[in-house]
């Protein structure tokens, strides 16, 4: 692929993923708190359906020959400590680094924080990333693919992934529809616990 047909493919899925995300309300500050508090599964209903459709998207791909699965290795100790530091950090300022941008373009001042916070991290970390690798943060089992476990191909893993995400969000879209959770002001803050 040529890197204007690059740029091109990547500016329009980026454009699919902006859409997605204003639509969804998952950019909105009260519906990441609120998934965070465990309150709001809207953000998480998003996101699994994101995981269950590139699953699908994958196992095509890949069950036809067009891409190769590169699996990077499993660092636990170091997805672990990461996760933790960024769902701290999620919880806090109300954004995560997907949703940054399309809080600003929204109008959220504070979101230039999070940008900013971001980048100061991000800037750091490359910094630091030298000495982390000299740690049991980089220590890991290598590279693993969850077919390659249970040994089937990855495409038939993948699409029962698929099908198991497809049936948790049916019962979660059961146990709490999206309609509801979107709060008077559709900013997925619902408002005091009671």
């Amino acid at each position: 692929m040529s890197l204007s047909i690059a740029i091109v493919v990547g500016l329009l899925m980026g454009t699919v993923f902006g859409f997605a995300l204003e639509k969804s309300r998952v950019f909105e500050p009260g519906i990441i708190v609120g998934q965070m508090q465990l309150r709001n599964f809207i953000m998480l209903k998003v996101f699994l359906t994101a995981v269950a459709t590139g699953a699908v998207v994958l196992a095509a791909l890949n069950g036809f020959g067009i891409v190769k699965l590169q699996p990077k290795a499993a660092l636990y100790a170091a997805d672990i400590v990461g996760g933790l530091i960024l769902g701290v950090g999620i919880a806090l300022a109300g954004a995560c680094p997907g949703t940054t941008l399309a809080q600003i373009g929204a109008g959220y001042r504070d979101a230039l924080f999070a940008l900013a916070g971001g980048l100061v991290g991000a800037v750091g970390f490359s910094y630091a990333q030298p000495w982390f690798n000299t740690t049991l943060l980089a220590s890991g089992d290598g590279k693993l693919i969850f077919t390659d476990l249970i040994g089937i191909p990855y495409w038939i893993g993948a699409l029962g992934l698929a099908a198991v995400l497809v049936v948790v969000l049916a019962l979660l879209e059961r146990w709490r529809p999206w309609r509801d959770e979107l709060g008077r002001d559709v900013d997925g803050d619902l408002g005091a616990v009671t």
